[in-house]
């Protein structure tokens, strides 16, 4: 156990040292702090819109659900790879082109002045109990690691997120993200590969996975599963897709790498499930007890530490060490990216134009810094909240304030963008409109009344009746709230003409593509410059655990992880020397 709270001691410090590292970067404009100035690459900028779409719910709640239930935990995976395939398709560069810093300022172009404020506020308390459920499901899992008290592995935690992101702005945040990236990538696919030897291969999981079908387990209504396999799509298609969101991709440096950007997050979104989910599903098979293991430090939330157990019955010593930093990693690159929009909404569209309108640049970077630390105390606030709500499964509060708090804000934030002729107050009255189906969703239309109304002779089980709330908020919300939006320009009248050359200056910006600047190649070689030498030492550091007393093939564990992330920071080394033999030569002639 030393050794596991050496190696995420360690981790916590070279993620603090990337911070640090990438303040530089972060210049003295607000754009530059919460956008990076838009001159990211599309690695970059992919990773973190991959890391972002997960947290150690991943490997809490997601992971229990996988033990209990088996394969449909992938449908909303598979959802998220659809959103990230449509996003490459249409929306990515066309979020890119708003030229924008924060969301935000894309909806006040939109939408008008009085939209800005209304998902101001709108947007920020959502994304702060997001947060606070991905800062519970990490201190979950801390707590049956290191038995270690689950609220002060809340605020720890939250402090180290809150300094990464103050310190370093968007660059720390995207830096750290990709560094994250590469870190889970190799730990989980460790873990999967240890997984599929143990049971034997794929074809002895399926055959001997306990759940009653494909479905899995507590499911008597097939058409119930297959209405929320179906409408899962839609629901992750508006949650990636929506103008709240396109900061994945403000950070791009052109319309090019906006697209390759979400097309990244697409192949990793295809591939990753796969690898996480494989641990949760062996250890359904190998250690049926898994769900009891640490029910004397979570009580009724036992079963979310299932991927903890396969580590510590399967997996090397060090190994959870390990996978702490990638679960760590997962929830970190979350929590930064969300501080950082929050602040930037905060900062951009309420602060300068209503508190303060002569502030500067300088004194916008320094609010921006305070309020980042504001935002940062009230989501560890909340995740100290939810952890007092013990009889809540993570999956399902994730679902519930995905579907029923967040959806009514995305509709008119989705469609809005390729919907045109629709009144600026479409956006309010939508967002109003979505309000009261969450409402009736949550407190009228229950599980207990639809059995009624269909007469059903078998009443809806717990699994049936959580799914289904979250199936009508997506159905309602999908058919009243969207067809209000889509109803409203019937409504739509050509606006004055100050407004009207906004619209118009806003959709030509949409549609025409962002080019490189000149000068860019000097940022992208010090980005791979950088990255590719804290990526070699961190790769260094893990190959060292080889030095780990354990069995052969538990040292091979090690070198196999050290070996992926050397690679990648070696060739990120290759290309910047690369990259800046061309510009020599470039300038030579």
């Amino acid at each position: 156990m030393n050794i596991d709270m050496l190696v995420v001691g360690v981790y916590f410090i070279f993620m603090i040292a990337i911070g640090v590292i990438f303040k530089r970067f972060s210049g003295s404009s607000t754009s530059d702090y919460f956008r990076g100035g838009g001159k990211m690459l599309w690695w970059m900028v992919g990773a973190t819109a991959f890391m972002t779409q997960f947290s150690a719910w991943t490997f809490t709640g997601a992971a229990g659900k996988a033990f209990t239930d088996g394969f449909p935990i992938m449908v909303v995976f598979m959802a998220n790879a659809f959103g990230f395939l449509i996003s490459w398709v249409f929306f990515s560069y066309r979020f890119r082109q708003m030229r924008v810093v924060t969301p935000i300022e894309g909806v006040k172009r939109r939408f008008g002045a009085t939209n800005e404020q209304v998902f101001t506020w709108a947007t920020m308390p959502t994304s702060i109990v997001y947060t606070g459920i991905w800062l519970n499901g990490l201190a979950l899992f801390v707590s049956a690691v290191f038995k270690v008290d689950i609220e002060t592995t809340i605020v720890v935690t939250g402090l180290i997120v809150l300094f990464i992101s103050i310190i370093g702005g968007a660059w720390g945040v995207v830096a750290s993200d990709f560094v994250q990236m590469v870190v889970i990538m190799a730990v989980t696919v460790v873990c999967a590969v240890v997984a599929l030897f143990k049971i034997g291969g794929p074809s002895n999981l399926i055959e001997q996975f306990p759940a009653e079908s494909i479905m899995g387990s507590n499911m008597n209504y097939p058409l119930l599963f297959v209405a929320w396999f179906i409408f899962m799509f839609v629901k992750q298609l508006q949650n990636i897709n929506n103008m709240q969101d396109s900061y994945r991709f403000l950070t791009a440096k052109d319309s090019t790498n906006a697209r390759k950007a979400a097309l990244l997050a697409f192949v990793l979104m295809l591939i990753g499930p796969v690898i996480w989910f494989l641990p949760p599903w062996v250890t359904a098979v190998m250690y049926p007890e898994a769900a009891t293991v640490h029910s004397a430090e979570l009580g009724k939330k036992a079963a979310d530490a299932v991927y903890l157990v396969f580590v510590e019955k399967a997996m090397p010593v060090g190994m959870v060490g390990l996978l702490m930093s990638a679960v760590f990693a997962a929830t970190m690159s979350s929590m930064d990216s969300g501080l950082n929009r929050n602040s930037g909404i905060f900062v951009r569209n309420f602060y300068a134009p209503i508190i303060d309108k002569k502030a500067d640049d300088k004194k916008l970077l320094r609010v921006s810094q305070i309020v980042t630390g504001c935002f940062g105390i009230l989501i560890i606030l909340v995740a100290l909240f939810i952890n007092s709500l013990r009889g809540l499964s993570l999956f399902d509060a994730m679902m519930y304030v995905s579907t029923l708090l967040q959806m009514p804000i995305l509709v008119p934030l989705f469609f809005g963008v390729f919907i045109k002729k629709t009144p600026d107050w479409a956006a309010w009255a939508t967002l109003l409109v979505g309000v009261f189906v969450s409402y009736m969703v949550s407190f009228v239309i229950t599980a207990d009344v639809i059995a009624n109304w269909l007469n059903l002779d078998t009443p809806f089980t717990g699994r049936e009746a959580s799914d289904l709330k979250v199936l009508l908020g997506i159905v309602g919300h999908l058919f009243i709230t969207g067809g209000f939006f889509c109803l409203t320009t019937k409504f739509y009248k050509e606006p004055a003409k100050a407004r009207s050359e906004e619209l118009q200056a806003f959709w030509t910006d949409v549609d025409t593509p962002v080019v490189e600047e000149p000068g860019q190649d000097e940022y992208d070689r010090q980005q791979r410059l950088m990255l590719g030498k804290l990526i070699l030492v961190f790769g260094v550091l893990v190959t060292l655990m080889v030095l780990i007393p354990n069995p052969m093939l538990g040292r091979l564990a090690f070198v196999f992880c050290g070996a992926v992330i050397v690679t990648v920071g070696g060739l990120l080394l290759k290309s910047a020397k690369e990259n800046e033999t061309f510009n020599t030569t470039m300038s030579a002639g």
